[in-house]
């Protein structure tokens, strides 16, 4: 099956994907993907949404080759794809950029979104100012403890930021709080985050990351002549994945590789392992690797980055997952945490938590790997959020 040419017309990645919601929400939901289509065909919208990347996102992201950590390590050539220094400060704008178009052309007045690590909030409340749009957005108690500067952000830039104290109090329950506001206000947009959800969200979220990985492809030709040996990214819900991934899919030398959260250990029930260690069942709307108990109910997910606190996995990433296209692997906190430290001070970058995860199994990749051989790790966002829950939890 020619991955290019997924989902199928039912929203499916294989077993994985489709659409499972209630009626009030199907509604909804077949004129969005009729819309969407729609607008992926016309130019005009993709002239504007090109327009936007360049003049508001500031696009295209650097593709930067990190000498002093690829030094420090001695083995291969680590390059690092910028997307912390997006407006914003992350990959979640050219989503945000992407559906806050189609949410304008549908004339809505009002987004709702989820967050969780609170970078798809602030994208969210940054577009909704831009196009003059009310805005609605449901965040965990837990992460809106963890992650006060985004919460600031949001409120600054006009949004009403919603506690959501049910379940576990993270991006799960925030999910399920904002689908069931965006049912009670039809006249609203649901700006959904990842690549996750019923359809069309996974596709539309893919489609508008994957300028990520059609840059980096561009530029690493140019760079060095060739392509790496292997794209590192890490792994939640798999917007910033699919978005590094998707051009690279038909490169079948090079390895697509997805860090996950293992938190406090693979072997403690204390991470979000989908893809290492889901089964089969529904989320959200939608069929992939979701994470289960013994008794066959979702599971609760950890991790110290809140943005990959998520129990189940995009269906396109399972579908890759189970047609041997992607390399699952992990990092758990302690590690993610240590690469956040090492790049910030090697390089005077300093990284998304989440973001670290992917440095770290760049890292002890590379050291294996020869001088002139060549990864690309998607720096997928800045860690100003993270800086004072890191150094007070795991620093002080």
């Amino acid at each position: 099956m020619q991955t290019h040419s997924l989902p199928d017309k039912n929203g499916y990645f294989g077993e994985f994907g489709g659409r499972f919601v209630p009626p009030e929400l199907e509604s909804a939901l077949k004129i969005l993907t009729q819309k969407y289509y729609q607008l992926r065909k016309n130019r005009s919208f993709q002239n504007e949404l090109h327009a936007m990347y360049k003049e508001y996102a500031g696009r295209p992201s650097n593709l930067y080759f990190a000498q002093n950590l690829t030094n420090k390590i001695g083995g291969a050539k680590i390059y690092l794809k910028r997307e912390d220094l997006n407006h914003t400060g992350a990959h979640k704008i050219n989503n945000c950029i992407g559906q806050g178009l189609i949410a304008y052309h549908m004339g809505k007045k009002k987004l709702i979104a989820e967050t969780g690590a609170g970078q798809h909030g602030v994208a969210t409340a940054t577009i909704a100012a831009y196009f003059g749009m009310r805005c609605d957005i449901y965040m965990g108690a837990r992460d809106i403890d963890a992650q006060k500067p985004n919460v600031y952000r949001m409120k600054i830039l006009g949004a009403n930021v919603i506690t959501v104290t049910q379940g576990q109090s993270t991006l799960k329950d925030a999910v399920d709080a904002a689908l069931t506001a965006y049912v009670k206000e039809p006249d609203s947009y649901y700006l959904l985050g990842s690549a996750v959800g019923p359809h069309p969200y996974p596709v539309m979220v893919r489609d508008f990351q994957k300028i990520i990985g059609k840059e980096a492809r561009i530029q690493i030709l140019k760079k060095e002549g060739k392509l790496p040996k292997a794209v590192v990214a890490c792994v939640g819900g798999g917007s910033n994945a699919m978005g590094a991934f998707f051009a690279f899919l038909p490169d079948k030398e090079v390895v697509l590789i997805a860090v996950e959260p293992a938190g406090k250990g693979e072997d403690s029930n204390r991470h979000g392992l989908s893809l290492g260690k889901g089964k089969v069942t529904l989320i959200h709307g939608f069929k992939t690797l979701t994470l289960q108990d013994k008794d066959g109910n979702i599971a609760e997910s950890y991790s110290a980055a809140s943005g990959l606190d998520y129990p189940g996995v995009g269906p396109e990433l399972s579908f890759l997952k189970t047609t041997k296209r992607l390399t699952c692997v992990n990092a758990t906190d302690k590690q993610a945490v240590n690469a956040f430290v090492e790049l910030s001070k090697t390089e005077g970058i300093i990284p998304a938590l989440e973001s670290a995860h992917a440095v770290h199994y760049g890292v002890l990749l590379a050291k294996k790997m020869k001088k002139d051989d060549v990864i690309i790790i998607n720096l997928s966002g800045r860690g100003d959020k993270d800086v004072e829950h890191v150094y007070e939890t795991f620093l002080k």
